[in-house]
């Protein structure tokens, strides 16, 4: 379950409370707000109001939102491109535009639809329906390195290096603007953005360590081809440090700002090394994957400007 807290504004005083919440939160409408309430599940002042309250100013609102009851994710017949696969894992190279698990507005077509259909039973499931063997994700519109955990003790060693920072991840991408350093490192704590909840930010306030590595590979007019590399692994992680030096990745819908290229669709930004310990044998796993082609063509499109 999560607590969203309000604090109603002198704007919103003589406002009803169902209304107010269902113009607050996008993602209820006003006859959900008026359920939740029937279910105990919001307070006005310690207090759980009438579905007809009127606020004042000042009052203050706890919202309690449980959490949804998730479907069962379905198998489906979708070509994988597999880089390493054994009893325990595999390490798939996913491409742009695939989400990885079940959710609203991608119920299916995902990356845990398509691994279902190949794997059959043989998952994690540590994760839960919506995301069995997922021991950690990128984003839609990123391509590159996922590994999947085929057996619970696989998943928890796994996920264990990653909560070490033994497990290394590298991936290149295409910034805006010139980075005038040879290399570096951002140290920025990451946490939800305060009005837009899709979003993630740079801020010390409920935020947890973020750090990223990077490394010039080549500049070109206007732009920065960089290699990143993941000592943590936040949600957007290096496209909010990117943005926040100034130098959003290109094709970003999110964070890109004024420098957003739609031609791209989607930023450009793939997953192209991953090492780390076989949880069974402890041996040192590498693996890598070419740059796409969609990242191929914008840096031969750079080399002509």
């Amino acid at each position: 379950m999560e607590n969203r807290e309000y604090e109603a504004g002198k704007e919103y005083s003589g406002m009803r409370i169902d209304k107010y919440l269902a113009e607050l939160d996008s993602e209820l409408t006003r006859s959900a707000v008026q359920k939740l309430i029937d279910d105990e599940m919001v307070t006005v002042n310690g207090k759980v109001p009438q579905k007809n309250m009127k606020l004042r100013e000042g009052d203050r609102i706890i919202l309690t939102v449980p959490e949804p009851i998730p479907p069962e994710a379905l198998p489906e017949n979708i070509p994988l491109d597999i880089v390493y696969e054994d009893g325990d894992l595999l390490v798939v190279n996913k491409p742009r535009g695939m989400v990885v698990h079940p959710a609203a507005g991608n119920p299916d077509g995902t990356l845990v639809n398509a691994l279902l259909y190949h794997c059959g039973d043989s998952l994690s499931g540590i994760n839960g329906i919506l995301r069995p063997g997922i021991v950690h994700r990128i984003d839609k519109d990123t391509s590159g390195l996922l590994i999947v955990a085929k057996n619970d003790f696989s998943h928890r060693l796994l996920a264990e290096q990653i909560k070490e920072h033994s497990f290394t991840r590298k991936y290149q991408a295409v910034v805006c603007g010139n980075i005038k350093e040879d290399s570096g490192t951002v140290n920025a704590p990451i946490g939800r953005h305060p009005t837009d909840r899709k979003k993630m930010t740079v801020t010390l306030k409920n935020s947890r360590e973020a750090v990223t590595h990077y490394r010039v590979i080549t500049r070109y007019r206007g732009y920065t081809h960089v290699e990143l590399t993941l000592e943590t692994g936040r949600t957007h992680q290096i496209r909010v440090h990117m943005a926040n030096m100034g130098h959003p990745v290109a094709g970003d819908p999110v964070y890109g700002g004024k420098n957003y290229l739609k031609k791209l669709d989607g930023q450009c930004l793939h997953a192209y090394y991953i090492s780390f310990l076989h949880p069974r044998t402890n041996e040192t796993l590498t693996l890598s994957a070419p740059l796409p082609q969609y990242f191929t063509d914008f840096l031969k499109t750079l080399e002509e400007i």
